[in-house]
């Protein structure tokens, strides 16, 4: 197997963490009766239902996912250029941990988010931005000088 290989096998594995997501969403959606096209419950019924609660806790994690993909996906393709088992290595690693966050969040307390996968996620985020930075400025360093 060519070690790229195994970047292009881990940068599927956010695609199912979000199909996870979209599973979970829906369940929670049906028991907490949020109607389409409400992305959240009201703060109201948040405030009277653990159901409704747990559905929005459910949507935020699944949002703040959707807000760093964008960044792993580039950050897991610099690094993942010189570096790929390192940067298939902490794509992983960063999804188990928003599992982990995931099925923190979702329990109705947010801070039961902050957990060790969750920690790991953001460890292996910052590592990959340190190599990603070193990639990059090694290849403009080459090209300048």
């Amino acid at each position: 197997m060519n070690r790229f290989e195994y970047l292009g096998a881990s940068l599927i594995l956010p695609v199912y963490l979000l199909l996870g997501h979209n599973v979970l969403i829906n369940k929670l959606r049906d028991r907490a009766g949020v109607p389409y096209p409400n992305v959240f419950a009201e703060r109201s019924e948040a405030e009277k239902s653990l159901d409704a609660l747990k559905f929005n806790c459910a949507q935020r994690t699944h949002q703040n996912t959707l807000e760093n993909i964008p960044i792993l996906y580039a950050l897991a393709l610099i690094s993942g250029s010189k570096y790929p088992i390192f940067a298939a290595s902490a794509v992983t690693v960063w999804v188990l941990g928003r599992i982990g966050y995931t099925r923190g969040y979702i329990t109705g307390d947010p801070e039961k988010r902050k957990n060790l996968l969750y920690s790991a996620s953001s460890i292996s985020l910052m590592a990959q931005t340190v190599v990603a930075t070193y990639v990059a400025g090694s290849v403009l360093y080459s090209k300048l000088f």
